[in-house]
């Protein structure tokens, strides 16, 4: 078998249909868009959600929730993943170089997941309370 002999299974790809190209077609002349109204004319258009004056949906309901719009700066960063870099010392620039998080991300927080066996010297980061505990278990600091 070659990639350039590889084709669709038989109907699986039928051909587009023709419309207004007359009445033997089958979808001559309204074109299968019915009779009269706006979305059988060229440039019969409205916006996505408009009912017809009628109140729209997305309005009738009321608002809910928050979304923080400083959600996709803040990174997570784990235990085993400081425990994977060189060097003692660890701060937002140093996980920026070895590659753990984007160069965009503007807050940085260790979370307690994975395990950490040396010890190392965080400075700068958010640190959450279980990981403080188990970097300072194993000798490391969180300043």
């Amino acid at each position: 078998m070659r990639l350039n002999s590889i084709k669709p299974a038989a109907g699986a790809n039928p051909s587009r249909r023709r419309v207004g190209r007359g009445i033997g077609s089958g979808l001559g002349k309204t074109a299968g868009r019915g009779h009269k109204g706006q979305k059988s004319r060229a440039g019969g258009f409205h916006k996505v959600g408009f009912e017809g004056g009628q109140m729209p949906l997305q309005r009738r309901l009321p608002k809910r929730g928050f979304v923080s719009l400083t959600r996709k700066d803040t990174v997570e960063v784990r235990l085993s993943a400081l425990d994977r870099m060189a060097g003692d010392a660890i701060d937002m620039l140093a996980l920026k170089q070895a590659g753990v998080i984007p160069s965009s991300a503007l807050t940085v927080k260790v979370i307690l997941s994975g395990t950490i066996e040396r010890a190392v010297k965080v400075q700068g980061i958010a640190v959450t309370k279980g990981a403080k505990a188990a970097i300072e278990a194993v000798g490391g600091s969180v300043e």
